[in-house]
């Protein structure tokens, strides 16, 4: 190689690197989607709409709240793995479909650790254990002696198959000696609906999916999975209060990006949330609707997910919970 020719091909690699650092400087310049795997309702649709208006202020670009439900989660998942690593597609994650499906599902058609890069934790939640309002049961005692003396009778609710509803249900049965049908539904949302139409007698659902019928009277609370009371619901008992010992379940919502998203994207994303999370009114509203908001760095995020992803495929195959 001549020279001249080398000068050339220094100055295009020298153009290449600066074009791709513009690009990645000016990020974002176009709207990003917040893909959230369920139907409009849930906590995690609450948890994306909790920090899209602020996230929008603080880029400078509109932020859009897409709900992908279905295929227990899958479908929401998949769009946001197959999507391009430009960080304009990002998934709000339940923990449930997160770290459970790829323990439920063979063909989940997609992969928590090869197909998304981790990139801020958002917020933790306990489950209510929640019944329709006429329900002849105050307590959680109450409700173990009906559905003992109604066996089968019962149905419970879940935003899917081996979602955490899913898996807390089967818990309370394993736990309790009872026999309850499950029903599952694409979403939180949906299912809330029907608890309150009287087609559904239980749901054992994080909080923010339920708190302000709970406070209407339209739902009853009969206990929460977490070691201490909500402030959200401070008549509320917890499990260990009501009776049933061993029911601590909680779940967990965080924001992860295709594999392959460049790391300055996802620095710029987690900080930002950061700042977001740390604001007294987000806080606010977090707690008022029985969340609790959380950060980690996306390194510390990723560890957390690997953890999360052992532990719940034990507490699956101990209780035997299925797709089916």
């Amino acid at each position: 190689m001549n020279r001249r020719h080398l000068v050339t091909t220094l100055g295009l690699i020298a153009t290449a690197f600066s074009t791709q650092a513009l690009a990645q400087a000016r990020y974002p310049d176009k709207p990003i989607t917040l893909v959230v795997p369920s139907a409009p309702g849930g906590t995690t649709d609450f948890t994306a709409r909790l920090i899209s208006d602020a996230l929008s202020k603080a880029l400078g670009q509109p932020v859009i709240v897409d709900n992908k439900a279905g295929g227990a989660g899958n479908i929401g998942n998949q769009a946001v793995a197959r999507a391009k690593a430009d960080g304009y597609t990002l998934l709000v994650a339940y923990s449930g479909y997160q770290v459970g499906n790829p323990h439920l599902f063979a063909k989940a058609g997609w992969d928590p650790i090869k197909d998304f890069a981790p990139v801020a934790m958002l917020s933790r939640a306990p489950q209510v254990v929640t019944t329709r309002a006429n329900l002849p049961a105050n307590t959680l005692a109450e409700l173990v002696a009906y559905a003992k003396a109604n066996p089968g009778k019962l149905n419970y609710a879940s935003s899917g198959n081996g979602s955490i509803q899913h898996i807390a249900g089967e818990l309370f049965k394993q736990l309790t000696g009872t026999f309850i049908t499950h029903i599952p539904y694409r979403g939180a949302g949906p299912a809330v609906q029907d608890l309150m139409g009287g087609q559904m007698d239980l749901f054992i659902t994080t909080p923010a999916s339920v708190v302000s019928q709970i406070k209407g009277g339209k739902l009853k609370a009969l206990a929460v999975t977490s070691d201490h009371r909500l402030s959200a619901l401070p008549q509320v008992p917890t499990a260990v209060e009501a009776g049933l010992k061993g029911f601590n379940l909680d779940s967990w919502f965080a924001l992860y990006a295709p594999a392959g998203t460049p790391p300055e994207v996802i620095q710029t994303l987690n900080t930002e949330i950061g700042k977001i999370l740390a604001q007294p009114d987000i806080r606010r509203r977090a707690e008022d609707a029985g969340v609790t908001v959380d950060t980690m760095t996306p390194a510390q995020l990723g560890e957390f997910t690997q953890k999360e992803l052992a532990y719940w495929g034990k507490v699956i195959k101990t209780a035997k919970i299925t797709t089916e």
